[in-house]
């Protein structure tokens, strides 16, 4: 049986589909991979593309570069992270666990279109880019998701911003 890879690719923006995202992450790096940032991008021509920086070894201070587009992974740098004297790496990255998930994220988008929907009367609006942040400093506590949505035929880009918990910290547009 060969296997083409894509699945990723092709999950619909929602807790379920992201969560498919999750695992593909997962079986490509590992499940005590690190990362300091992921990013899902949508096209409607080619699906999601995936992009992150992560590293199985944070000790190392070694990261790659990564993206997934249509099925296929590469990576596009290698990256030597520079962290403060006394520190350890680890502690500006993040993992995907019970706290930073996939799932969340796209259970988030849900919620966006939902609020766009009834908001703003847009219907059907479709995920352009969702995000972790993690900020550089390691402040796990102000790790954000965000949300980037537009109108069907396009337009406006509407930015959601969600605290680790889910509550909305703000829709910008």
């Amino acid at each position: 049986m060969i296997s083409c890879g894509g699945g990723a690719g092709k999950q619909p923006a929602n807790a379920k589909g992201f969560s498919e995202i999750e695992k593909e992450l997962k079986s490509k790096f590992g499940d005590n991979a690190y990362f300091t940032d992921i990013s899902i991008i949508h096209n409607k021509t080619i699906g999601n593309m995936i992009s992150t920086t992560v590293t199985d070894a944070p000790e190392s201070l070694a990261m790659g570069q990564w993206t997934m587009s249509q099925g296929v992974w590469n990576q596009t740098s290698d990256i030597t992270l520079e962290i403060p004297e006394g520190t350890k790496a680890a502690d500006f990255m993040f993992q995907l666990d019970d706290k930073i998930n996939l799932s969340k994220l796209g259970g988030l988008i849900e919620k966006s279109k939902e609020q766009l929907t009834a908001e703003k009367n847009i219907e059907n609006p479709s995920l352009t880019m969702a995000h972790i942040y993690f900020p550089k400093n390691g402040d796990v506590s102000k790790a954000e998701y965000y949300v980037k949505l537009e109108p069907e035929n396009g337009g406006t880009t509407f930015t959601f911003s969600y605290t680790l918990d889910g509550e909305l910290i703000k829709m910008d547009y």
